[in-house]
């Protein structure tokens, strides 16, 4: 039997991560310190002059300072990764730098750090009732990373906490479409390769609308609720008990059918039917026995 299919829609954002336009920062900071001395040089020289050469020195001192600090005001420090969203004037989207090091931009951008490093996120435990109704109590691990940097910051809210809801959605729904136990079908406990291979997918599924990809997720937790364990425990240990039962009278059979074949093959002793039933009787009841069998020497002969 096979549910659990992913049938969630998220809607596709109209942004997506482009490059930004961007130079090589270490330039750009020998130009900036280029106006900025230049321009003070200006004007300390201006300063000691007389008439409109003086005031010029210092008017275009000034200007060299001012614009050395504006160029100043575009570098940008890149970590490894990091990466840094750009927004003009707070309006629209203009790039994503992801070459780490000294970076310079428009200095009119505003620049909001993102971080692309693996990230783990673990659930609560979460109480919810599987396929058959049953309470369990379950929790997961989710290693995601941020792919797409444009949807994270503009598409949610806080993506961060995006991956956290869709991510504990994510684990009721599989929880609740599985049984915790069974022999059947596909269930909680016997396969856990597929169930995690489902849930990956389906958080991949909720969180992609936030730029995020989903590496890997394992259920970590995964118990029948306190109210039903010790029933549930003595449920599978009758389960146990049975199919060890089944085995040993299997043997048991087994066992009978060639001891009378190789008495009858080697002609050890005859037996007629009411005996060989007599015989079957008393060997299946020695080796599917509990406990060890007692012994009983018979001083007379066969028949008595």
């Amino acid at each position: 039997m096979e549910s659990a299919t992913v049938n969630v829609t998220m809607p596709e954002p109209p942004i997506s991560e482009r490059p930004a336009r961007d130079l090589n920062g270490w330039p750009m900071t020998l130009l900036v310190l280029l106006l900025v001395l230049g321009g003070i040089g200006l004007i300390g020289g201006g300063g000691v002059m007389l008439g409109a050469v003086g005031i010029t020195l210092i008017v275009v001192g000034a200007v060299a300072v001012v614009g050395g600090l504006v160029v100043a005001g575009g570098l940008t420090f890149v970590a490894p990764n990091e990466a840094r969203v750009l927004q003009l004037v707070g309006a629209s989207y203009s790039g994503t730098i992801r070459r780490d090091g000294l970076r310079w931009v428009n200095p009119l951008t505003e620049r909001r750090r993102v971080s692309t490093r693996i990230r783990n996120h673990e659930t609560g435990p979460a109480k919810v009732n599987d396929l058959e109704g049953n309470p369990i109590e379950i929790s997961a691990v989710v290693v995601w990373q941020v792919e797409d940097t444009a949807r994270a910051c503009f598409a949610v809210d806080d993506f961060v906490e995006f991956v956290a809801f869709q991510t504990e959605a994510a684990v009721r729904h599989i929880a609740g479409s599985f049984p915790y136990d069974s022999a059947d079908e596909l269930s909680l406990r016997d396969n856990a390769d597929e169930i995690t291979a489902r849930l990956s997918e389906e958080i991949g599924v909720r969180v992609a609308s936030a730029g995020v990809r989903i590496i890997e997720s394992r259920l970590n937790r995964l118990a029948y609720a306190p109210e039903i364990a010790q029933a549930m425990l003595r449920r599978q240990q009758a389960g146990a008990v049975v199919a060890a039962r089944q085995r040993i009278v299997e043997g048991a059979v087994g066992m009978v059918e060639l001891a009378l074949s190789k008495l009858e093959e080697q002609h050890v002793v005859e037996l007629d039917e009411e005996r060989k039933a007599a015989m079957v009787s008393n060997l299946l009841v020695v080796l599917c026995a509990d406990r060890d069998a007692q012994p009983v020497v018979n001083t007379g002969t066969l028949y008595q």
